[in-house]
């Protein structure tokens, strides 16, 4: 292997199809590109899109930034905004929900990787 990989995100799989997901495209390319210790994810949500489930982790601090678009995010019992450029770090342990505005939003997080390190909350965000 050579110590470095060279990926375009729009090749990295969709994985929303495979997962029964509806809101947007998921793309996780970390075994795409031969990270080990690295987590990385590219998600577009839809227009008004709101994923249909909360997650939060036991390890892995994650950092998320908006690359486009706007929304909201739901961090435990806070929502806050979110607009283009915006870094946002997320401790392990809060539980967190996306929710794409009216042109929608496109996010990468990244942290460390752990194995089965991942807890869903299915209707983690009620109106």
């Amino acid at each position: 292997m050579s110590d470095y990989t060279l990926l375009n995100l729009e090749d990295a799989e969709d994985r929303a199809p495979g997962f029964g997901i509806t809101f947007g495209e998921v793309r996780f390319p970390r075994s795409e590109i031969g990270a080990t210790q690295t987590g990385v994810a590219h998600q577009r949500i839809f227009p008004g899109e709101r994923q249909p489930f909360g997650h939060r982790h036991e390890r892995a601090e994650e950092i998320y930034l908006v690359l486009s678009g706007s929304g909201r995010v739901k961090l435990d019992d806070e929502v806050r905004e979110l607009r283009a450029h915006d870094l946002l770090r997320v401790a392990p342990e809060v539980m967190r929900c996306f929710e794409a505005g009216p042109d929608g939003m496109e996010v990468l997080a990244f942290g460390a990787h752990h194995e089965r390190d991942g807890e869903t909350a299915q209707d983690f965000w009620q109106d």
